[in-house]
């Protein structure tokens, strides 16, 4: 039997910082860190159907010029390594882009996670909804705990 990891660390990541992340050229950008620790284990993906589909769909624009394979990839080890959950609606919060709606309710679905975004103006402002550059400062912050 795998004993738990205690501190595991969740997260919602929103399309931006998963395309980021693959048309990086530095290694010191904070999206691709922050796809790096999910690919080392340090973080376990979020999602659910709606979210894996944009992923893919965005992914796939001929702009990024992303090798297929690479996408395939990475979608394949989201789904394996992640936890796919069901929206918890809400009502009372207004979104600029109703498309980043699903973000935000899968997130509150998994009550110990956070959203990283790229562009927190478009979420409310909560303290769970956090830019790569925190994620990374989250993840080293218990890599030395």
């Amino acid at each position: 039997m795998k004993p738990e990891i205690e501190n595991k660390i969740f997260a919602v990541i929103d399309t931006n910082v998963l395309v980021s992340a693959l048309i990086a050229t530095k290694v010191e950008s904070y999206p691709l860190m922050v796809v790096a620790y999910v690919f080392t284990g340090v973080i376990t993906p979020v999602f659910n159907n709606e979210i894996l589909a944009e992923y893919q769909e965005v992914l796939s624009r001929s702009k990024f010029n992303l090798n297929q394979q690479d996408i395939e990839q990475t979608m394949s080890f989201f789904k394996s390594v992640g936890v796919n959950v069901q929206r918890t609606e809400i009502t009372d919060e207004v979104f600029p882009d109703s498309k980043d709606i699903v973000f935000y309710e899968v997130k509150l679905s998994k009550s110990d996670s956070y959203l990283v975004t790229g562009n927190k103006k478009h979420f409310p402002q909560k303290p769970f909804v956090i830019t790569p550059k925190e994620m990374v400062e989250i993840c080293i912050a218990l890599k030395n705990s």
